[in-house]
């Protein structure tokens, strides 16, 4: 980032941090992941798909919507980066990516709602 110099001076040291800002690509970036997750449907799918592949009739089922309500929520997890898929024949099953954001997005969903991943209650 270039050299800032802010219009009032307020005895800050602002601008030294705004050298360390991150890009506004960066934060674009956030708020589109933040926006998938604006919908609590489709939290509750990205959180199954942390814990089990699925195909879209099976998660269709175990959050009671419709399967091209459920497909479409998929494509929105799947183009913020948070989940993927795989074929296997006519078959299309999904999981959670094994991305660090992804993982960080799990924890942050399991730590607001207070639950607990049913792989770390085992332990």
């Amino acid at each position: 980032m270039t050299q800032n110099h802010l219009p009032h001076n307020h005895g800050q040291t602002i601008e030294q941090e705004l050298e360390q800002m991150p890009s506004a690509e960066n934060f674009q970036a956030a708020a589109s992941i933040f926006k998938q997750l604006g919908d609590s449907s489709r939290i509750r799918i990205f959180w199954l798909l942390c814990h089990c592949e699925e195909c879209v009739i099976n998660l269709s089922a175990m959050v009671d919507m419709s399967s091209p309500a459920v497909s479409h929520h998929l494509k929105q997890l799947k183009s913020a980066g948070l989940i993927v898929s795989r074929r296997d024949g006519k078959e299309v099953y999904y999981r959670a990516s094994d991305t660090e954001a992804a993982q960080n997005f799990h924890h942050m969903i399991e730590w607001i709602v207070k639950i607990t991943c049913p792989s770390q209650a085992e332990r």
